[in-house]
């Protein structure tokens, strides 16, 4: 009998052993699993902080402007180069044409115009797209009618990612009572 109890013994140690070493395995396992999802959300929070980065600076750089910044032919250069490094080269020839129309303005009228943005989120992202919804104001500053009241604002900003950076490809104002762009 004490052969019987010393194999059943042995073999209990050896169960004990085998389950111990999977406990082990499984904990290695789960740390490991829980490392990488927080490695994976870690890239996400950071996508989502460079959109809305890229975001916040398309705003003020498109919406502040004035006088100081015309050159001799009535033209806007720096202001067109600042816009034009946050955004795409498709969205740049549009953008062209309205800069145009602020040039002119601010030519004919002297105005100045500030931007201010009070709030920035992400709606939508994936590896090579994403929108975000900004609010702010515009304020205009004329020479003869002196600053006139903020203009608020809610834009839809589509933006891809080229060469690993975030461009801001398109714009739309966003309208209605429960905020949906039309």
């Amino acid at each position: 009998m004490t052969d019987g109890r010393s194999r059943a013994a042995t073999f209990r140690v050896a169960v004990l052993g085998v389950l111990v070493l999977v406990l082990l395995a499984g904990c290695g396992t789960l740390v490991w699993l829980v490392a990488g999802r927080r490695g994976q959300a870690e890239e996400v929070q950071q996508q989502r902080e460079a959109v809305m980065s890229q975001t916040d600076q398309f705003m003020l750089r498109m919406g502040t402007y004035g006088p100081d910044l015309l050159d001799s032919k009535g033209a806007m250069p720096e202001y067109r180069s600042r816009v034009k490094a946050v955004i795409t080269p498709k969205f740049a020839v549009s953008f062209d044409k309205q800069a145009g129309t602020a040039e002119q303005l601010v030519a004919q009228s002297g105005v100045s115009r500030t931007a201010k943005v009070f709030a920035t989120g992400v709606s939508t992202l994936d590896g090579d797209s994403a929108e975000a919804l900004v609010a702010g104001t515009f304020t205009d500053d004329y020479k003869k009618a002196g600053q006139q009241e903020p203009i608020p604002f809610r834009i839809k900003v589509m933006l891809v990612r080229t060469g690993g950076k975030w461009l801001v490809d398109n714009f739309m104002p966003v309208t209605g009572a429960n905020g949906a762009g039309q």
